[in-house]
């Protein structure tokens, strides 16, 4: 080996370090299986703020367009503005810290996007590992045998694929937007043995995406390879046209993307076919459809009627919960706790008004108009925007922007798609400021910061959890007074408010201590205990009607939990 050869070989190999490291910040959010305590995705978004600082430090940053930091600021504002009186700053605070980390995310897009491929590819790359190793996770628990690798993930029922996301929805869209990772890379890539891997790749995501029985993921799977399809299509006329031979960037012929899709239900059909016991396939989901009531129609129908209710501002910032259980009906009523209306327009609006809705989601809405994406030509813009709308399209019918990694991915779309365009800096002062924007300087403020909110939050958030835990797991500082030590945590005050409820006896004593306690947890969240905590305070008030009133509301709500009230029994086993 030469000297000149030796040399390169060195330089390769960091680089090559580096690029894994970078691509594995993006893919360890979503394979995170740290679960524990009152909250489920807390550790998760923890996980992904630590990653998020570590992609400031490792990735050079930019500056997103200043109508992205402007959408992000109008939404945390509107958060702050329209919160509700019954909250204290635990409610909105954590809403505006995620905008804030979506937007530090922009910024790592941005750079991004000013690295080109090669930096680029990092976003690919990872999301692509993610979506592998998930499919393999997702189809371990499909047929039963992930077992042995608990703790590193979970076992859920026979039948059911969701990785370590917890949730079918959430693992289709990992799996949509690992797809558009594969397809970028293949058009990118001319060395025929990588394209082979990936066409294997792409084979294991599409026997995933059927595992995850997700009607979501069908439509993203069936809108990625349309749109696919038509670039395809419209490149290789380019060339045609231009008397040129294959494109630099190819994707596979539009005839073998749209063979995706027939291949798709047939895996669908063959799974469950497989399985050792009797499991729901994606067929039968299709053809029977959400069991009786829990049909998205109905939740959004009781959505708007709460929409009428408010249109102008909302019933506030996370109230969405305790407006659903206090709101008697005219029609069918969605029986589930409803802390999400299952559509961001719809979320917006009924939390907010009318106003901010349009506001937010127009807002996006002209800023992908003006970009016009259906003209778009450059490979890592097209990468980018399939990954966005696999979130947006997945956010039409549920809510992946409250869930850690998707807000990552989603922020890094945003920067690379919005770049802030270059401009000279004439003044002193102008040149000053550029030099504090420019990275190391503003990234690693930025993701000291960051972990310095990540500390703390992950200091309080294990104390607050020692309420959740039996006294011999609890650590050992915590075993005794538990609840006095963790009363004085305000970034989780409404979970520590929740469990001395459910810990704490009503008696005339307490009565309208309890009271007031339990009415302020209705608005974080209106569950049977809760309920039944604020019947009976208020009977020992002497407040009668009041009780027969949220008794009746009781009954409505949550029938069975109320049956078993009137019989005695406890309305739900898992108090902590």
């Amino acid at each position: 080996m030469t000297s000149r050869a030796a040399a390169a070989e060195a330089v390769a190999l960091p680089s090559k370090a580096i690029g894994a490291l970078r691509a594995g910040l993006v893919a360890f959010p979503f394979l995170c299986p740290l679960v524990a305590g009152p909250s489920v995705q807390a550790w998760q978004l923890l996980a992904t703020w630590v990653c998020l600082a570590g992609m400031l430090l490792a990735i050079p940053a930019s500056v997103p367009a200043r109508g992205i930091c402007a959408w992000l600021g109008a939404g945390a504002a509107a958060i702050v503005l329209f919160s509700s009186p019954y909250a204290t700053a635990a409610a909105w605070l954590p809403a505006v810290v995620v905008l804030a980390a979506m937007a530090a995310a922009a910024c790592v897009g941005a750079g991004m996007a000013r690295g080109g491929p090669a930096t680029s590819g990092v976003l690919a790359a990872g999301v692509l590992a993610a979506g592998l190793v998930s499919a393999v996770l997702g189809l371990l628990q499909y047929y039963g045998l992930a077992e042995p690798l608990v703790p590193w993930t979970t076992t859920p029922a026979l039948g059911q694929a969701y990785g370590n996301l917890r949730q079918r929805n959430q693992f289709a869209t990992l799996i949509s937007m690992a797809l558009v990772a594969a397809l970028w890379i293949y058009a990118a890539q001319p060395s025929a043995r990588i394209r082979r891997w990936l066409v294997a790749a792409a084979l294991l995501l599409l026997v995933a995406a059927a595992a995850s029985t997700s009607r979501t993921g069908l439509l993203q799977l069936l809108s990625i390879v349309g749109v696919a399809a038509f670039i395809a299509r419209r490149e290789r006329r380019g060339a045609a046209l231009d008397g040129a031979g294959a494109p630099p960037f190819s994707l596979p012929p539009p005839l073998v993307l749209l063979a995706m899709v027939p291949v798709y239900f047939a895996i669908a059909w063959l799974l469950p076919q497989l399985a050792a016991g009797e499991v729901e396939g994606m067929m039968q989901r299709l053809k029977e459809g959400a069991p009786g009531d829990h049909t998205r129609m109905i939740l959004w129908h009781n959505v708007l009627s709460l929409i009428a209710a408010h249109p102008l501002t909302g019933w506030g910032w996370g109230e969405l919960g305790f407006a659903h259980y206090s709101t008697l009906y005219d029609g069918a009523r969605f029986p589930e706790i409803l802390d999400n209306a299952h559509n961001l327009p719809l979320h917006l609006a009924v939390e907010m008004g009318i106003p901010v809705s349009v506001l937010i989601c127009g807002g996006f809405l002209w800023m992908v108009m003006a970009a016009r994406p259906w003209r778009e030509r450059d490979p890592v813009r097209l990468m980018a925007w399939g990954m966005l709308g696999a979130i947006a399209l997945h956010s039409l019918l549920e809510y992946p922007l409250w869930y850690g990694p998707f807000q990552l991915v989603f922020g890094l779309c945003l920067g690379m798609l919005w770049p802030a365009r270059g401009a000279g800096m004439a003044s002193t002062r102008q040149r000053f400021m550029a030099r504090w924007r420019e990275p190391p300087v503003l990234s690693s403020i930025a993701a000291a910061v960051l972990m310095a909110v990540v500390g703390y939050a992950t200091w309080d958030y294990i104390r607050i959890s020692q309420i959740y835990l039996p006294r011999d797991e609890r650590l050992p500082a915590y075993e005794d007074g538990t609840l006095a030590k963790a009363r004085n945590s305000w970034l989780f005050a409404r979970q520590v408010d929740f469990a001395e409820l459910t810990l704490t006896a009503v008696t005339p004593a307490n009565a309208a201590a309890m009271h007031s306690l339990a009415e302020r947890t209705l608005h974080f969240s209106p569950e049977p205990r809760v309920i039944v905590k604020l019947i009976e305070s208020a009977e020992l008030m002497g407040r009668g009607q009041e009780a027969r009133d949220q008794a009746e509301r009781f009954r409505i709500a949550f029938p069975a939990e109320y049956e078993r009230w009137l019989k005695g029994l406890p309305v739900d086993r898992l108090a902590p």
